[in-house]
């Protein structure tokens, strides 16, 4: 099996969150030391495809239960590093509609002192993701990889702004960058999506995802003089309760699709990617339905599959012949 080596945040979220019945009572309710982080998030959806190599910082007060659940998902943890102090912790509600959310705390705790030391295995892993983390770090882990097929990275608003010298140089180092719409006109300086995409692969990035939330993904891999734009819808829900964290399962199931694919001795190429990010989408689709990371503690491979093909039924269009031909 390919493995996958995800750096990044394990935490705890405290979430403000709309009551969800009945619908816009306009009553919010808190939900308290909530599992969170990124790469939490990322590394329970990429191990439905493939084994996990996790390297992130914990305090003494976080649960070895959650450690426990990830091993059981085949997530490797001796790269978690159990710290003095307290947990990484965030705080956020959300507007009524779930589509917006306001930070209302952050403690960075043991994190503020966290240094990635890689471990043998991770070292060695050909695909790696590196969570929304100082680019500094990112640039740290790049230097304890061996030989890696494919790069991915995050990053985020507070990052293009504040260290955008250390972003540019991460940027040359790797293979696609995953980052949602507002981050990419604000990286690519553009308001147009795909004119803020073209600035951004010329920085560096082979290839761009940039998420955008309930209305999909876009897929950014080859020169602007070719057929460069590929787009996949979210999938539609009738009940939304907790986006949080649905960006990292996002990641984690592309990553993990593409790892997956190379184990089986496929070709990670530009089809492979299309598919990934279907793969992403579904896992996603799956986050937001329970609080944290609940839902994906429970998925089972049987019910992605049915998601997946839920999804193809959704994109799939029979072109009638003979309709076609009546067009002028």
């Amino acid at each position: 099996m390919s493995r996958l080596l995800i750096v990044g945040s394990v935490a705890f979220d405290d979430l403000e969150l709309p009551v969800p019945t009945p619908p816009n009572s306009g009553k919010w309710e808190m939900h308290k030391d909530v599992w969170g982080g990124s790469a939490s998030y990322a590394s329970l959806a990429a191990s439905l495809f493939t084994p996990v190599d996790l390297v992130a910082v914990i305090g003494d007060d976080f649960p070895q239960a959650h450690l426990d659940s990830l091993q059981t998902h085949g997530v490797d943890v001796h790269g978690v590093e159990r710290a003095k102090g307290k947990s990484f912790r965030w705080a956020g509600r959300y507007d009524g509609t779930l589509s917006s959310r306001t930070t209302l705390d952050t403690q960075l705790n043991v994190f503020a002192d966290f240094r990635p030391k890689i471990p043998a295995a991770g070292r060695r892993a050909p695909f790696v993701l590196l969570g929304n983390i100082h680019p500094a770090l990112q640039l740290e882990v790049l230097e304890q990889i061996e030989k890696p097929k494919l790069v991915v990275a995050d990053t985020m608003n507070f990052w293009i702004t504040g260290e955008r010298a250390l972003l540019g140089k991460l940027l040359e180092k790797i293979d696609v960058l995953v980052i949602n719409d507002e981050e990419a006109r604000q990286l690519g300086g553009h308001h147009n999506v795909s004119r803020a995409a073209q600035a951004i692969r010329a920085m560096g990035p082979k290839m761009l995802v940039v998420k955008r939330g309930e209305f999909g993904a876009l897929l950014f891999d080859a020169p602007s003089s070719e057929q460069s734009t590929f787009f996949a819808p979210a999938y539609p829900l009738e009940d939304v309760y907790d986006p949080t964290g649905a960006g990292d399962t996002f990641a984690g199931g592309f990553m993990g699709y593409l790892a997956h694919v190379d184990s089986k001795g496929g070709t990670v190429d530009r089809a492979a990617l299309r598919r990934a990010i279907f793969a992403g989408s579904a896992m996603a689709s799956f986050c937001v339905e329970a609080v944290g990371p609940s839902r994906l503690l429970t998925l089972t491979g049987a019910e992605l599959r049915a998601r997946l093909e839920a999804f193809r039924k959704l994109v799939h269009v029979e072109h009638d012949a003979e309709a076609l031909s009546l067009l002028r």
